[in-house]
């Protein structure tokens, strides 16, 4: 007779990722009707533009959305990229876990390859239909289509259907139909928004979107230049963990310590690596197959207290402050616009950078609180605002003393767009849905010292402004009293009609010579920031950052 423990082992099996994702689908992005639409194309989108931006394509992308009634709709995203060749177009949307990034140091958009495989499972599950699939590598080469489901017990692709098929007029490129139960709503978590805001940050990029109410948007590229190219680095020192580094020594190639230190990291020279095995005892030309617990433990603390250049930042590929801004100014309709991109810093030896815009004024909301757009990696974050360093840093900061009302730990409340965009190798999410960014101080401080400097020169043109209203002001009560001040001088002065004349025409010549000078006042002319230059001295410091509580 079998024990209990002999039992319950029976019932024991390996999970694949596939059964774990179909229970768990909300874990990425799929746990309301609404949500799901916007993941599919969000997906769908983002490996578009980066198989174009690889291929050093400008990229065209289509997105049509079709309603087909009872909360299913067909979602048909086209791009003009490279293609993906014929044996790889099932793994790529039939298999979670399969890709090319996420062994790569550099900055992407996706990572883990699950999304767009995600996308096709979530379909299959509400609505039992494959995704289709056509793709396209070259101008003379075939146009192969596939039908796919996924075994989700093995999560490998099943072939519903393998054809080549005729696709006139195209290059090269790839196109995904899928149907699914959804909802299609507008607001600030629609489809709508996340293609407004993904032409911000990309502003190379042409997107042609269909509504389900047969709407068309084009949001128009601001620049033919594609962004420059990340480079591939390797891990840094500082960011590697114990278990890391021993699995590093295992599979490494390297025959020598030396060796190992120097080629299996950034940043690590002989002389560095040389400096790292003294304080660790270990001799130069030890195997690094050979390296036992304790030594791990000696060398890791070692590297701590070596001091090594931080980690090379041609990895990342910001947006610029320049472009940044150009994207803003496209699809926000605001009366003053400025953009930074601050320097490049480190967390857990990963290389990032913040940059941060604003739009005031213009045709915005004039009585709600301002609009904030998170991005990670040119991605816009729509859901879990509150959760974000991103929000964190902006309700953080005093926007009172840069002119702009805010009550305490929430968004300024003013005609306001603020863009807050971390570009990383790994940008720390919160969850597999890739929504908001975790809270590492090193990441909130250089968001803040971001937004502070956009808010000081929000605030130069929020009180010039405010001084242009005052003068004007002035001048009208002039010129609504002047005449009445004229006769009253002329009855207390018993003036003749000639000299009534004289004064009047010389008053009327300083009224004109004080109109002149308004109407050629510009909040962005350069001739009035000498004025202004003492403009918030009392928040600005010495050193140029914020002194902020």
């Amino acid at each position: 007779m079998s024990t209990v423990a002999e039992q319950l082992a029976q019932k024991q099996r390996d999970i694949s990722v596939a059964e774990f994702f179909e229970r768990n689908r909300h874990l990425l992005g799929f746990d309301n009707k609404r949500k799901a639409l916007l993941t599919v194309v969000k997906e769908a989108v983002d490996n578009s533009i980066d198989a174009c931006e690889e291929a050093k394509i400008l990229p065209d992308i289509s997105v049509e959305i079709i309603d087909m009634g009872n909360d299913r709709f067909k979602t048909i995203v086209e791009d003009n990229g490279p293609g993906i060749v014929k044996k790889n177009i099932p793994n790529v949307f039939a298999k979670l876990l399969y890709g090319s990034k996420f062994h790569r140091m550099l900055q992407q958009r996706g990572q883990q390859g699950i999304g767009i495989s995600a996308a096709v499972l979530y379909a299959q599950l509400t609505t039992g239909r494959p995704a289709r699939i056509t793709s396209k590598t070259g101008k003379d080469e075939p146009a192969h289509y596939y039908e796919l489901h996924i075994d989700t017990q093995k999560n490998v692709p099943q072939i519903i259907k393998d054809d080549v098929v005729e696709w006139s007029g195209k290059v090269s490129g790839v196109k995904i139909e899928l149907d699914f139960e959804a909802i299609y709503q507008k607001g600030d978590q629609s489809v709508d928004a996340y293609l407004r805001e993904t032409a911000i940050t990309n502003p190379h990029a042409t997107i042609t979107y269909t509504t389900p109410r047969a709407e068309q948007f084009i949001f128009q590229r601001a620049t033919s230049t594609l962004p420059p190219e990340a480079r591939e680095i390797k891990p840094h020192p500082y960011g590697v963990e114990h278990g890391i580094m021993q699995k590093l020594l295992r599979n490494t190639q390297s025959r020598t310590m030396q060796q190992f230190l120097t080629t299996e990291f950034s940043r690590v020279s002989p002389f560095v690596a040389k400096e790292i095995l003294v304080k660790s005892s270990i001799p130069n030309n030890s195997k690094p197959s050979d390296i036992t617990h304790p030594q791990v433990e000696k060398m890791m603390s070692a590297i701590r207290d070596t001091k090594i250049m931080a980690p090379p930042t041609d990895c990342i590929v910001p947006i610029g402050a320049e472009l940044l801004e150009k994207g803003l100014r496209k699809e926000v309709n605001a009366e003053f616009y400025t953009s930074i991109t601050r320097a490049p810093e480190v967390y857990r030896g990963i290389p990032f950078v913040v940059e941060c815009a604003v739009a005031f004024g213009g045709e915005q909301p004039k009585d709600e609180s301002s609009r904030l757009l998170r991005y990670a990696n040119r991605v816009p974050l729509l859901y879990q605002q509150g959760s974000c360093a991103s929000f964190k840093a902006v309700a953080q900061t005093n926007w009172k003393q840069y002119g702009i009302p805010q009550t305490k730990g929430s968004l300024p409340q003013a005609p306001l767009t603020i863009v807050v965009h971390l570009a990383s190798v790994w940008p720390p999410f919160t969850s597999e849905a890739k929504e908001a960014i975790a809270h590492y101080p090193e990441i909130i401080k250089e968001m803040k010292l971001a937004i502070q400097e956009v808010a000081r020169r929000l605030a130069q043109y929020v009180r010039k402004k405010e001084r242009v209203g005052a003068e004007g002001k002035k001048r009208s009560y002039i010129e609504t009293y002047l005449p009445h001040v004229a006769n009253a001088l002329k009855n207390l002065l018993g003036i003749s009609q000639k000299e009534e004349s004289v004064v009047s025409s010389k008053l009327k010549e300083i009224l004109e010579k004080k109109r002149g000078v308004l109407e050629k006042f510009d909040v962005d002319n350069p001739e009035y920031d000498e004025e202004l230059a003492s403009v918030g001295k009392d928040e600005i410091g010495a050193d140029g950052e914020g002194n902020e509580d």
